[in-house]
């Protein structure tokens, strides 16, 4: 795959910039599976510009919608997303079935040099990943770790989910950069205080606004369950997004922010 384009490069040592969106796209359709949007939430994305992407709920393949829906891609919908705006991409695929999968993805406009897929499911038929990618920015001094989750519905599930999020960050270098973004499913806001005292995260809105942005039902969002997280960076800022199209694209709103290095 081909490298980032040059003007997201900077002088070795120097501050970078770059900007971060995730939403969860709940298998390119709309609340209820009522619609598939998935060639909408393609041009929403693009409108965003954003370097990173972190998906959840990203399909695979499908082989019953591949069959009945005349505007189902043939290829995997990360890859569909990514186009030919985000050359690197990774997927990890967590929920296997008899039609086909799905999981968390990454888009990335910076090489991917790493990737794994963590399976952090806790026990029963509900299947949850954690994507660890590592990039490197185009002549930044440091790699940046960019890990995509989507936790468990049970608050007891997220626990222990939560633990070894932050044990795999702890394994990573003190001074790297991390953005951990995803469905946390954390109606309960408990996930701030564990992150921070267990891997050193901040959420960015929580810093900006004092509290976490809600983003479900996308509709009329009464839960924050969405989040992004960051260590290591010196300023990151949220970014306000429109309301439309996106209340219609999905059962989630998206959350954006710029990250500075």
């Amino acid at each position: 795959m081909a490298t980032s384009p040059s003007e997201l490069s900077s002088p070795a040592g120097q501050p970078i910039a770059f900007k971060v969106l995730t939403v969860n796209v709940h298998k390119g359709f709309t609340s209820f599976n009522r619609r598939f949007m998935l060639h909408e939430l393609r041009e929403a994305v693009r409108g965003v510009a954003a370097d990173l992407v972190f998906l959840q709920e990203v399909q695979g393949t499908h082989h019953r919608h591949a069959s009945r829906l005349a505007n189902f891609p043939q290829v995997p919908h990360y890859e569909f997303l990514a186009d030919t705006i985000w050359s690197q991409y990774a997927y990890g695929r967590n929920a296997v079935y008899d039609n086909g999968d799905h999981g968390n993805a990454l888009l990335s406009k910076f090489p991917i040099t790493h990737y794994e897929n963590h399976d952090i499911s806790v026990s029963g038929p509900e299947r949850r990943g954690m994507l660890h990618c590592v990039l490197q920015p185009p002549g930044h001094h440091l790699p940046v770790h960019a890990v995509c989750v989507h936790l468990g519905l049970q608050e007891a599930h997220r626990q222990i989910q939560l633990r070894r999020v932050c044990e795999l960050l702890n394994t990573f270098p003190a001074e790297e950069p991390v953005v951990l973004a995803g469905d946390f499913n954390d109606w309960r806001h408990r996930a701030h205080t564990i992150l921070q005292r267990g891997a050193g995260l901040q959420e960015v809105f929580v810093q900006a606004f004092g509290r976490a942005v809600r983003t479900f039902p996308a509709s009329m969002p009464l839960l924050a369950l969405d989040r992004i997280y960051v260590r290591n960076a010196t300023v990151h800022t949220p970014l306000q997004l429109p309301k439309r199209p996106w209340n219609k694209l999905s059962d989630h709103a998206p959350l954006a922010a710029e990250i500075l290095l």
